[in-house]
C-alpha cells in the first residue's frame, strides 16, 4: 500500500477560515495564513484552500488571501474557488498554487480541466466534487447526485459518472466531498469514496465526516482513498496531523513522514 496524505483544509468566505455542518450554519475558526502555518509545522502533508463563497458571489479567488497563505508554506498547496478560466488559474499559480482546485465552472465547461492541464500539467489539476445521497434513490450510491456553487444548487450529474469523465478530460486527482457528512464528525462515506476510487485510475482524496482515527484508517482501507482531507478536528484541537500519522501508523497504515522547514530553510522530520 502506497503511503497515504492526511490534508488539511482551510474553507474560506471573506478572507476568514470558517466550518460548518453539511455546508450551512459558518462558524469562524481563524486566519487562514496563521492555520495554514501551524498545521503544516503540524505534520499535515498537504494544504487545501477553498474560497466557498467566490463562485456564489461571481467574484474572483482574493489572491492576497492566496500570496499571505502561500508565503508560510512549504508543502504542497491547492486552491480553489471563482476559477472560470485557465486565465484565472495562472494568477492562482502566480499566486503561490501548487494546484488549483475546480468544481462549479468544469462542469459548466468540462474542456477547461483540459486548457489547465496543457498550460500546467495534468498533477495540477484537482477536480472538487461535492456530491450528496438521497437515501430513496435506487442506488444511494451510484445515484449520488453532484452539487454546485458551494453545494447550493444541484448539477444534474452523478458523482461517479462525473468523476469518470473528469479523468478522461485530464484532471490529475478528484477531491471527494460527502455533503451529507461534511462536519459531523461521523466518519467518511466509505461507500461512495469506494465507488469513485474504482471508476478512476486517478487519485481521490476524501473529504467531509472526519472524527477520529479510526475513521481515517477505515477511508483509507473499505474506502480505498489515497488522501483523506479534514477541517474541524485540525482546527479546533482536536488533533493534529503528526498525532493522527503516529495513530495511523501504530494502526498499520502508511503515512508519509512529516518534514517541517525552519525560517532558514532547513528540513527536519516532524516529530
Amino acid at each position: 500500500m502506497l503511503a497515504r496524505r492526511i490534508i488539511a483544509c482551510l474553507d474560506v468566505d471573506r478572507g476568514r477560515v470558517v466550518k460548518g455542518v453539511q455546508f450551512v450554519d459558518l462558524v469562524d475558526a481563524g486566519d487562514p495564513a496563521t492555520l495554514a502555518a501551524r498545521h503544516a509545522r503540524e505534520g499535515a502533508d498537504e494544504i487545501v484552500l477553498l474560497d466557498i463563497a467566490a463562485t456564489h458571489q461571481g467574484r474572483q479567488m482574493l489572491l492576497d488571501t492566496v500570496r499571505r497563505t502561500a508565503r508560510e508554506l512549504f508543502i504542497p498547496f491547492t486552491v480553489g474557488g471563482g476559477i472560470r478560466s485557465a486565465d484565472d488559474a495562472a494568477r492562482v499559480f502566480e499566486a503561490g498554487a501548487d494546484k488549483v482546485s475546480v468544481n462549479s465552472a468544469a462542469l459548466a465547461d468540462p474542456s477547461l480541466i483540459g486548457a489547465i492541464g496543457r498550460s500546467f500539467g495534468a498533477q495540477a489539476v484537482v477536480v472538487a466534487i461535492d456530491a450528496r445521497r438521497d437515501p430513496a434513490a435506487a442506488d444511494p450510491v451510484r445515484d449520488a447526485q453532484v452539487f454546485v456553487h458551494g453545494g447550493r444548487m444541484p448539477a444534474g450529474r452523478r458523482a461517479v459518472e462525473w468523476a469518470r469523465e473528469a479523468e478522461a478530460r485530464g484532471a490529475g486527482e478528484i477531491l471527494l466531498t460527502s455533503m451529507n457528512a461534511d462536519g459531523t464528525r461521523s466518519g467518511f462515506d466509505c461507500e461512495l469514496t469506494a465507488a469513485v476510487s474504482e471508476a478512476v485510475n486517478i487519485p481521490v482524496i476524501a473529504s467531509g465526516g472526519a472524527g477520529s482515527v479510526d475513521h481515517f484508517v477505515e477511508v483509507f482501507t473499505r474506502g480505498k482513498a489515497d488522501a483523506a482531507l479534514a477541517a474541524s478536528i485540525f482546527h479546533f484541537g482536536v488533533s493534529s496531523a503528526r498525532a493522527l500519522k503516529q495513530d495511523l501508523a501504530r494502526a498499520g497504515i502508511p503515512v508519509r513522514p512529516g518534514v517541517h522547514r525552519s525560517p532558514s530553510g532547513a528540513e527536519a522530520p516532524v516529530q
